[in-house]
């Protein structure tokens, strides 16, 4: 019979040491969307490149809809150097970087494009550099000597010379690529810059270098741009959107969400729309004011809802039956933003005694903070699809 007071030996559940795995030295983050056919073709290129090194890939994916997530699961379920992050509701490669970073402890972290056009070949270099060096980015640039942009159009070889001369506005460092998608940089580095990263559209590289406390320390490699052999491109003119939403927030210093102020823009060619369709209804139409108001009204909201949902609200778009939903919505939110307006408004005139124009700004004021707070949560909410 046992004293009291014996304890019992129980069994570690831990494995012993010998059997644990040690953790990557490398993360290399591939954000990809529809790229089914180029995920084995990738890591095939990766574990030839990485031979010898202690690495792992997290592919993210941001709801493809061709079997891209298969492809990676198939091979995960292989070599457990391949690992999946899938994000339902949100869009963007800025922003699948960040989430790939925080799904792996590796010191470092590499970017890379998952449709084979980056140089993978580069990778050990680019590692060897920032372990020797005291180099905070490491980035594969086309724009050195010894890089090339490849079979690139003259047409589309000319924007990226535009919009690498323009992302330079809001740098403290000279890079001669700061729109690269393909570099590699210490854990430590990233999270220095990580809470005033913008995460907005394609252009990590440049949201990271423009978030640098302290002008970072940058060495480029050259490399040349490959041709896409599976799949489909993703530029079209919201890339090109979100990368001037991206200067004008690191303009702006962060002092206004860039989406507000988009929605502010809108708002004002909502303005000028519902004065333009009152205009007509009065004068051609002819309508009297408070017809004429409702459809000024209607076609405002209609024009403010279909320019939002195509370009301030673009990674959270409604489509197909969720649209006629979201026209509602939006209308009921606007309603509501305007019956605040008119109470803030004349409650400014007739207790404050404030000017007609000073009151009528303030309930305007009021009425657009409304409309996007609500709307943002209500209209174009993040979901699962």
């Amino acid at each position: 019979m046992e004293k009291l007071g014996t304890l019992r030996t129980l069994p570690d559940p831990v494995r012993p040491a010998a059997a644990l795995l040690p953790a990557p030295t490398l993360c290399v983050v591939v954000p990809v969307l529809n790229e089914r056919d180029n995920i084995a073709p990738m890591v095939a290129r990766l574990r030839a490149a990485l031979d010898g090194l202690a690495w792992e890939a997290v592919f993210v994916d941001d709801d493809s809809a061709d079997g891209t997530r298969e492809a990676v699961a198939a091979i995960g379920r292989e070599d457990a150097r391949i690992r999946l992050l899938h994000r339902i509701g949100r869009r963007g490669l800025a922003s699948a970087f960040i989430e790939g970073v925080g799904c792996s402890i590796a010191p470092y972290i590499a970017a890379i494009d998952g449709d084979q056009q980056h140089d993978e070949a580069l990778l050990p270099q680019m590692l060897a550099l920032l372990q020797s060096e005291p180099v905070d980015i490491v980035v594969a640039s086309r724009y050195v000597p010894g890089g090339d942009l490849g079979d690139w159009s003259r047409r589309r070889a000319s924007l990226s010379g535009l919009a690498n001369r323009v992302g330079r506005l809001v740098l403290r460092t000279e890079v001669a690529d700061p729109m690269s998608g393909f570099f590699m940089l210490p854990r430590p580095v990233f999270d220095r810059a990580a809470r005033r990263l913008s995460a907005i559209g394609f252009k990590v590289l440049l949201d990271l270098l423009a978030s640098m406390p302290e002008p970072p320390r940058v060495r480029e490699l050259p490399y040349r741009f490959r041709t896409r052999i599976a799949g489909t491109s993703k530029l079209d003119a919201g890339v090109l959107l979100d990368f001037l939403l991206l200067l004008l927030d690191k303009l702006l210093g962060g002092l206004l969400p860039v989406r507000f102020v988009l929605f502010a823009a809108i708002g004002l060619l909502g303005l000028g729309a519902h004065l333009l369709v009152l205009r007509v209804g009065l004068t051609l139409g002819g309508l009297s004011f408070g017809p004429a108001q409702a459809v000024a009204t209607a076609c405002a909201i209609g024009a403010n809802f279909t320019l939002n949902n195509r370009f301030t609200f673009r990674d959270r778009r409604l489509r197909g039956t969720a649209l006629p939903r979201g026209l509602l919505v939006f209308g009921l939110v606007c309603g509501v933003g305007a019956w605040a307006n008119l109470g803030v408004s004349a409650l400014l005139v007739q207790a404050a005694h404030q000017d007609w124009w000073r009151a009528g700004l303030a309930g305007a004021a009021m009425s657009l903070v409304w409309n996007y707070a609500v709307g943002s949560t209500l209209t174009w909410r993040v979901r699962a699809r």
